[in-house]
């Protein structure tokens, strides 16, 4: 297993360092890929609780989603919101028997949560798109910045919370949905998550005011997010999402903490940052 993860990060790590840094094109792609292996995902873990998702409208939903983001159209993103609205709501009266009105609510909460999610990895990466800042690793686009606080916040807030709450770990934060998570497990995620902001936002020359405030947002956003997942696979019964990262499960394994980081610094990024 481990050395799974190893090789995964090896192929990776390179690939996500251009994407991020200098393939606005590749990054958008990417991210369009991302999201439909997670609806996928979602779809296949649905269906073992005999839960029909729209699949393939919802995949054309969140092509558009995602495509809007890319785009900086939020008109456009409305108008495919009140799309789904209708198609769900005629698919219960004129397929009820075999799109029911659960089948119609899980395929709007799949849509909302991997299409939205991915829609603002792709806006927090093209904020301020013009603007570049010389960092002690070169030159990057402001957008490419805040995506890597974002990136590197939510893992060091899982990595530390994960050793920090399998030595120390006692009191559980909630069994029904992951035994497995502690406070202090969340807590040592607080200390790696506003570790890893202030290193990297150090090296781009950030406010540090900013930096502790994305670092504690992230410590907050990061086990929400993993407990959000963990929910959606207890009621599956599955154990991973997917298979398509070997040694790390699936998309929404890998990126489930981020689901709720990146529209957090986001929001955060254009309240307070920005203005």
């Amino acid at each position: 297993m481990l050395g799974k993860r190893i090789l995964t990060a090896i192929v990776g790590i390179p690939i996500i360092i251009y994407a991020i840094n200098y393939g606005q094109w590749v990054f958008a792609i990417a991210v369009m890929l991302l999201a439909l292996i997670a609806w996928h995902e979602y779809s296949t873990m649905m269906k073992k609780k005999e839960i029909n998702v729209g699949y393939y409208p919802g995949m054309i939903i969140i092509v558009f989603f995602v495509g809007c983001s890319w785009l900086g159209n939020a008109d456009e993103t409305i108008l495919v919101i009140m799309l789904l609205i209708i198609y769900v709501l005629a698919g219960t009266v004129f397929s009820y028997s075999h799109f029911s009105i659960a089948d119609a609510a899980f395929t709007v909460l799949g849509i909302c949560y991997i299409g939205l999610t991915f829609a603002h990895l792709l806006m927090l990466r093209f904020t301020e798109q013009s603007q570049y800042i010389n960092t002690n690793m070169g030159e990057l686009s402001v957008g490419a910045i805040y995506v890597w606080l974002a990136f590197i916040g939510t893992w060091a807030s899982d990595t530390f919370a994960f050793f920090i709450g399998s030595k120390l770990g006692r009191h559980r934060l909630c069994p029904a949905v992951s035994p497995g998570k502690t406070y202090e497990g969340v807590i040592g995620g607080f200390i790696g998550s506003l570790t890893g902001v202030l290193a990297f936002g150090s090296l781009a020359y950030l406010p540090y005011i900013h930096l502790v405030l994305i670092g504690l947002l992230i410590g907050i956003a990061a086990p929400l997010g993993d407990l959000v997942e963990s929910a959606l696979k207890r009621y599956a019964g599955v154990k991973d999402s997917g298979n398509i990262l070997p040694g790390h499960g699936g998309i929404l394994d890998r990126f489930d903490a981020m689901m709720i980081t990146v529209p957090a610094v986001f929001y955060y990024i254009n309240f307070f940052v920005l203005h």
